[in-house]
Formats: structure tokens, sequence, C-alpha cells
């Protein structure tokens, strides 16, 4: 790539993949590079990598003289606003970029963005399925764990880039073909300080796009439609029921799109909460891109979701296991819940500073709740006056009683709406634990209790 960063001294906060990604781009591009992290070197892991490029690694927390001499920083996704390095960094009046800055200094490759509250990842590889079908070698990067920098550098024809907030709080010169916003619902508040500086990050997704670009909004979506209302491009329309005219969405289980001539894009499966309106949103904008409407089909049916993200892990005395631990908000674990009956919900973790109260709205879907870590007693009193609510200590315990509740042939439904920072690594580990209970346990009734 032509970008070089010959003789600028970089500090990079955060050796996680986004940090080390960019610690390597910089040093191969000419800078000098010290990456910075508050954990040891231990949780860390082999930087032999690092150091073979010539990059400086400083592990154990975060000195103020880290950067002396800097003239840029990188911020590692993750790292908040107020973390000590930035605040520190501007105070010296140092330039503070992210991942999306980066890569889109780099990209030579059109690319096209997703944000939103919940669906990005689903949607961000719908849609570079739709684009394969159709073709070009698109490849999947940014909060999807692949990051747009290094996609940026490689040889693809289109970039598909999931955004978090985080990411999009950070750039200022990123500008996709097409940007989608999937949904705008309470999320990272103590992050952001505030649900009105959370949805103007959402906004920034469009915020270089003109002339030529698309942006793609949810009409369903009160608080996403009344953002993606003010894009500074043209707008396509999606939604989960009957499309309007110019707009993509359902005929029973068909999605089809009325952007002229109405078109067949095949039939969806529903069973995942969200996954409806993922689809429509990749294939509004896969459409907006150019890709032909049978190769937009092809890719939403050969696609297979990533893991926790509302699929049957077991099967116990015919009561399904569900695991959603990706619903890691409210509006995430309503949509999770909209999509069971007569279901024992397992919920909780660390609420990140939203409410959770809301969640109540949907007792009459449910049977009984599980609540489980720093959120329990905020869950029991939601629930409290109209469903049993029995607390757990671990998710192990949680499974074990969500079962002896649940109705023969029902649903265990974990759909935390928290976090899982309280008491695991990642919403990962608290899915596989959930997992490994659920299939643990023994059948029959004296098991049931």
């Amino acid at each position: 790539m032509s970008e070089r960063f010959d003789g600028r001294r970089v500090l990079v906060v955060g050796a996680g993949v986004a940090g080390r990604a960019a610690a390597t781009i910089y040093a191969d591009r000419g800078a000098v590079v010290r990456v910075s992290d508050a954990r040891d070197a231990g949780a860390i892991g082999d930087v032999s990598d690092l150091a073979g490029a010539g990059v400086e690694v400083r592990t154990g927390g975060h000195a103020d003289d880290d950067l002396d001499g800097v003239d840029l920083v990188f911020a590692s996704p993750g790292v908040p606003p107020g973390a000590p390095p930035l605040v520190s960094a501007r105070a010296r009046g140092l330039d503070v970029v992210g991942e999306l800055e980066l890569g889109a200094q780099l990209a030579s490759a059109p690319y096209l963005a997703v944000t939103g509250t919940n669906g990005k990842t689903t949607a961000t590889g719908l849609l570079a399925a739709c684009l394969r079908a159709d073709g070009l070698d698109a490849i999947a990067c940014g909060n999807i764990g692949y990051p747009f920098p290094t996609a940026a550098i490689e040889a693809h024809d289109v970039l598909v880039v999931e955004c978090s907030s985080f990411q999009l709080e950070r750039q200022r010169s990123f500008h996709p073909r097409v940007s989608v916003l999937l949904n705008v619902a309470p999320d990272h508040l103590d992050w952001h300080g505030g649900f009105d500086a959370y949805a103007d990050a959402k906004a920034k997704v469009f915020a270089s796009q003109r002339g030529d670009d698309v942006h793609v909004g949810n009409r369903d979506d009160e608080a996403g439609a009344a953002i993606s209302a003010t894009a500074p491009c043209a707008t396509c329309w999606f939604r989960a029921g009957a499309p309007g005219a110019g707009e993509v969405g359902y005929r029973g289980d068909r999605l089809v799109a009325r952007i002229g001539d109405e078109v067949d894009l095949g039939a969806v499966d529903a069973a995942r909460a969200g996954f409806r309106e993922d689809a429509a949103a990749a294939a509004t904008a896969a459409l907006a891109f150019g890709a032909a409407a049978d190769a937009i089909a092809m890719g939403i049916a050969a696609f297979e979701p990533a893991r926790h993200r509302g699929e049957t892990v077991a099967v116990v005395d015919g009561v399904r296991f569900v695991d959603n631990s990706k619903a890691t908000n409210v509006h995430a674990a309503i949509a999770a819940i909209d999509g069971v009956t007569d279901a024992v919900l397992i919920a909780g973790g660390r609420a990140k500073g939203t409410d959770l109260s809301s969640l109540a709205s949907r007792a009459d879907r449910l049977r009984a709740v599980v609540a489980l870590g720093e959120a329990t007693e905020e869950l029991v009193a939601a629930f409290g006056d109209r469903l049993p609510v029995r607390r757990a200590a671990t998710i192990e315990d949680a499974v074990r009683v969500a079962h002896r509740l649940a109705a023969p042939g029902g649903t265990v439904l974990l759909a935390p709406a928290a976090a899982s920072w309280d008491q695991f690594a990642s919403y990962e580990e608290r899915g596989d634990r959930f997992t490994a209970a659920a299939r643990s346990l023994p059948a029959g009734a004296d098991a049931r209790g």
C-alpha cells in the first residue's frame, strides 16, 4: 500500500488482536512503535512477533513516560476514553486514532460497514456471504474478529466491516460505499457516558458518506430510523414485515425486495432471534452495492450464524436448551424472548449501566426466571411480583434450577441481557459453560425433581 508512516513515533494502547495488528502495520510502514498494555506479560502471551517487527512492548500498567517522544496514539477498540494513557495523550495534544481510522487510511478496495446494537456479526457475515455468492472476493473484518487494517492491506475485491460504537467513536475519515444501521438501543452507557453519546457514535457510520453512497436503515426500529433519516446520502430501508415501495422485507417467510420490480430473495429461517432483520439488512446492502438477486438468495441460504446466537444446544427430558449468550443487552434479550413461549429465562451479569426492568414486559412469554451474577437483585425486583424468580450462584446451578422449573417439552433460554465480565472472560465462555451444563444433566423424572 502507498500509505507510509516513516519517522512517526506511535504508541499503541492495548496488545489485543487489533492492537497487535496495528503495531505491526505501523512498524512495517516505517514508524517507530511502542505498545503499552495494563496487563502483565503472562496475560498477554507471546510477543515475539512484535519484537521481531522492532516494536517495543511495555506491560504491567501504563506510565506517563509511555507517551514521551510520541506523536500519534492508536487506541485499541476496548480501551475507554477515560483510560489514563488516552487522557494524557489528549492533554498533550496528541492525535488519537482507532482501528477504523487506520483501516480507512490503508484501504484501496471499496468497503461496506455494518453497525447497530444487536445483530452486527450476523449481518456482517450474511453480507459478505451474499457478495461472495455474487463472485466477489469479499471478507468480513473489523469488530467481527479480523482487524480492518489487516484486511485493508490484503488483496480483496471488497471489505465488509463490522463496526462497534467504540470503533466509530474514533474515526474521522472512514468512508464506506454502503453503510448499515441495524438498530439502536441503550448499551455500553458506562463507556459512552449516556445514550445520546452512544447514538452519536453509531451515526458516525455514515458521517463521511456523500453522492452515490448508500445508507441502509431499519424502518421498524424507531431510534435507529430517526438516526438513519439524517444520513447525508441516499437511504434504503429494510424491515421485518411487509415492505413498502423501495423497501426490502417479508411476505410470510419469503424475503422480497420492492426496489423497482418486486424480486423474491428466498425463504429465511426465523428460528433465531433477529435473523429475519439481519438477513433483510444484508440483502438491502448487497442490492445497494450491485449484487444480483439470485446471488443474495444463495448467500443467505448457505449462511450459518455464529455460535451463542440462539442455537439449541441440548434437549433433556424434552426440554430444549437455547444458548443466546450473545444477548448482552436488553434489546437483544427481548428479541430472544419473543421467539419462545412458556420458557424459563436465565439472565444476569454486568448490566453496563442499563436498566433491566423492561425485560418484565415479556413476562407473559415466560414461566420463571433464574437470576445470575451482579444483576441478580435487579432482576428479582423486575420480575418478582409477576413470575417465580430463583437466584443462582453459578451458570451450572442456573441450568439445574431452570431444568427443574421448565415445563415438559418446554424451553430454557439463556439470554442474559448483560455482559459476562462479572463471572466469565467472555460471552463465549458463558455460553460454552451453559452448553456443557445442559448436556451433562441426567435425564429422567428424578433429575427434574
